[in-house]
Parts: structure tokens; sequence; C-alpha cells
């Protein structure tokens, strides 16, 4: 079988691929919103190496330790990769594209759909574990895809070699393994799970994910409990048309008949019959997130297929002169969305902008709105924090400060107060959220305290002495990180480690 040629350096979508790395080092060299509140986080996970964290399994922790090392931690260094995995994506829905019989125009077509798509640029502008989902997802949609149109058995090796290394990154890509398998179940390509490098691919995936297993095995299945408290009491429950809507808004409102087109012709178009399974996947995540209550951005990464193939059936159907006008609606529209995925305006012209625009942010979790979308807001204040915890402790007599310990309510101001005050000589952070409650488990009782965040009631339980002594806030940061009290505790009444059990938060 002929193989579908690469995109050429020169190609559009290899141009369009390099647009999306430049937009990203451009924001990066700017740094005008600082950390973002999960960098900081993970760059306390990358200190502490391990198989696996209550929130996310280990491999975006090596790379993220890796890129420090090499590249310190200056937000230009902190964020390359993600760049480099979101013009990675460009560039491999263009293969995909290709791989599913589409030419230059349905290439071109398909990367600029994921170029502009607002939650494509804004996981490639911070550092997290989801910049590099999609690109695993695509990775192994375009193996499977390979597989499907007859390519030799042994790239299972290489799919399920992905698949391992992508349950590494993100737990989620059981989620697709589980919806193509289904795919390939109800079509006649199930044939292809008999043969036997199927199952030594599958055999491949387990053997990578495993060490993450067991470490799981070792900590009671903290990820599970993770995702169960955070369906209970986090996520917003959206109905199955918002859940919809916030895909449109997600992948840019222009680029709906694209995607749309892309998702009936998986399942309808006798063209493509041999990738029906594709098209049940999506059906089957799609009824899954919407039925579970999941995220609306967990079912981004399988878009650039649909995208891929929506691409195609245009070029099939429209004449050229159609599909160009398309190709310069979308890029124009996606021009004019970009300040809103992107921190290209200070947040003054981009609250007016996004209110010119009228395009609000999806809500992703039950907490008040902020002036700015949770991925902008989350960027305000951290320094501003661990200056006011830093005044606090050198107010403390130097005795007292050989005996003093921080504590604060989730890893966001644990992981700002480590990354900021580290070079101030602040003390040892402690946190019940998440992955730093299995960090403090045991933890000595300091005579001091200077907790943030809470109620002075929730510490005179374990102090005797509890007074406020300093207000953070800013103007521009999520409504739980403004106006937050800092607390002076003094005469321990218990021992910490027997309060710890139920300061435990994974969620």
């Amino acid at each position: 079988m002929r193989r579908p040629r690469l995109p050429g350096v020169g190609s559009s979508p290899s141009l369009l691929a390099l647009l999306a790395l430049a937009l990203h080092l451009e924001t990066n060299l700017l740094g005008g919103y600082g950390y973002f509140r999960d960098e900081l986080y993970y760059i306390a996970c990358s200190e502490r190496l391990d198989w696996g964290y209550v929130d996310h399994p280990p491999l975006s922790i090596l790379l993220l330790r890796l890129s420090r090392l090499l590249l310190g931690d200056s937000l230009f260094g902190l964020r390359l990769l993600p760049a480099l995995a979101g013009a990675g994506l460009v560039w491999l829905t263009a293969l995909l594209t290709r791989e599913l019989g589409g030419g230059q125009q349905a290439e071109t077509l398909a990367a600029l759909g994921v170029l502009i798509a607002p939650i494509c640029l804004g996981l490639g502008d911070f550092y997290s574990m989801n910049a590099f989902e999609p690109l695993c997802w695509t990775g192994c949609t375009l193996l499977l895809v390979r597989l499907v149109r007859g390519e030799e058995p042994r790239r299972w090796l290489y799919l399920g070699a992905l698949a391992g290394l992508g349950l590494q990154n993100k737990h989620s890509l059981a989620f697709f393994a589980g919806a193509a398998l289904l795919g390939l179940l109800l079509t006649p390509q199930r044939r292809l799970l008999f043969s036997p490098w199927c199952w030594m691919g599958m055999g491949l995936a387990l053997l990578l994910i495993l060490p993450n297993l067991l470490w799981q095995h070792l900590h009671d299945w903290p990820t599970l409990e993770f995702l169960l408290n955070a369906q209970a009491q986090k996520n917003y429950l959206l109905s199955p048309l918002e859940y919809l809507l916030a895909q449109m808004l997600y992948q840019h409102p222009l680029a709906l008949p694209l995607w749309a087109a892309g998702a009936l012709a998986l399942l309808l178009h006798p063209r493509l019959r041999e990738f029906r399974c594709f098209g049940i996947a999506f059906i089957a995540l799609l009824a899954f997130f919407v039925i579970q209550r999941g995220k609306p951005y967990y079912l981004s990464p399988i878009f650039p297929l649909l995208l891929a193939a929506g691409a195609v059936a245009a070029q099939w159907h429209l004449r050229p002169r159609w599909l160009n006008t398309y190709t310069l609606l979308l890029a124009l529209g996606g021009a004019l969305t970009l300040p809103l995925a992107l921190p290209l305006l200070p947040p003054q012209p981009f609250i007016r902008y996004a209110a010119y625009l009228g395009l609000g942010e999806v809500k992703t979790e039950r907490h008040g709105v902020a002036a700015l979308p949770q991925h902008l807001a989350d960027r305000f204040g951290w320094p501003e924090l661990a200056a006011s915890v830093t005044q606090v402790y050198r107010s403390l007599s130097p005795e007292e400060q050989h005996q003093t310990a921080l504590y604060t309510q989730n890893y966001g101001e644990a992981g700002a107060l480590e990354f900021y005050g580290r070079p101030q000589g602040l003390p040892p952070v402690l946190c019940g959220h998440n992955n730093y409650w299995l960090w403090g488990q045991d933890p000595s009782t300091p005579q001091v305290l200077i907790a943030v965040g809470g109620h002075a009631d929730n510490y005179r339980a374990a102090f005797g002495s509890v007074e406020q002594v300093a207000l953070h806030t800013h103007e521009y940061a999520m409504p739980y990180e403004r106006d937050l009290p800092l607390f002076l505790c003094r005469d321990p009444l218990l021992p910490l480690a027997k309060l710890w059990p139920a300061a435990k938060r994974y969620l």
C-alpha cells in the first residue's frame, strides 16, 4: 500500500505548525501573567520524583524535571515543551488528514482548525499533562488508522508503546482506548484484534503503566478517590446541551461545521467506511463524559480526528473556491478570538475585549466568577502571597522562626510559597490538598504555624493562640484566592500527626 507523504517543511501545515510555535513562544517571552497555579504544583512534584501522584501519573513530572535541569525555571523554559506539543499537534493533524485520504487543501484546513481552537491554544500556553494529552491521542489514532488501512500488524507494538506512555502522562487515555476498542468490535475491523501483535501491543502498554498501577495500589488508589471526589464536589454539572455548546466554544464557533461534518463522515460516508470505528468511538466518548459529568475539555483530544475527517469530506464535496473561502473565514475568526485564548492583552483590555465579543468562559468548576477566566486569573497573586507570608515570618523572633511551619488550603498556595519562598528562607509548607497530604504524613508539631486561608475556628482546636495578622488579596485572582486571612498560631494543643488524617483533601 502506498504510504502518504509527510507534509513538507515548506507546506502550509508545516508553516501553520511553526506559526503555532511562534505564538506560544511570543506569549512565553512576554510572561505578563506569571506562573499558573498548576505549574507551581508541578514544580513541587518535580522536586519529589515518584512513580505516581494523587492527581496525575509521573511522565509529565519527569519531563518537567528534565526541562528544569536544562532550561531553568523561567516561564519561557517551563513552557517550551507545551509549545512544542501544541505545534506538533497541528502538524500531526495534517498527517492524519493525509492518511484519511485528504490532499493538501484538506491538510491545511484541518491543521488550521487545530491551530485556532481556543482549547488547543490555551492548553499549549502553560505546563501541565493536558498539553501533551491531545498529542498522545492523535498519535494513537494515526497508528490505528494505518493498521486499519492494512499496514504491518507489528505496528501494534508502536501503538502499545505510545499508549503506555500516554497513560503514564494522563490516565484518561484509557477512555480513548476503551472507545476505540468498542468501535473496532462493532465494525468489520474487529479482525485486527485477532492478530497476536495486537495482544503484544496491549501487553506492552500494560507493562509501561504497571509501575504507576503498583504505586496506586500501595497508596490505596488515591487517583480513583480524587476522581470520585472531583465528580461529586468540584466539577460543574453541565446538561448535555451545555456540554455540546462548550465544545463549540472550545473548538471555535466557526469550526463547528468542520468537526460536525467530520463526525458524520466517519459514521456515514461510504469512502470512510473502513474508519467507522472512529465515529463510534467519538459517540461513545461523548456519551460517557456527558453521563459521568466530566469536564468539557476531557473530550477535546478527539477533535483533531474530527477536524481531519471533516476536512477530507469538505475537499471531496466542496468546490475549491468555496473551500478556500471557508479556510480564509476560519483564519480570520481565529485571529479574532486569539486574544481570548492566549494572554496577549493586559487584564483590563482583555476584559473589555471579551465583553465586546460576547464570548464567556466555559464554567468547569463550582466556584465564583472572576473578572478573568480561570486559565488567566490563576496566574495572579502568587508572588504577593509569598511576600505577605515572608513579612509575617520575619516578624517572629529567631527562636520562633526555627520552630515555625506554614500551612495552606490548596496546592496552588503551597506551591507558590515553596517556589517564591524558598529563596527568602521560608520554612517547610504543610498542606492537605492532593499530593501535599502524602508528602506531609506524620508531620512534626511546630510551635508556631503561619496558616493561609480558612477560619480562625479551624485552627483553635489545635492551637491555644490564634491571631489574624494579615490579609492577602489580588484584584485579578480567583475568588477563593482573594481576601485570604493569614493567621499566626501558637501554643499547640495536640500533636499535628494526630490531626493530619482529617486534613486530607483529594479533590
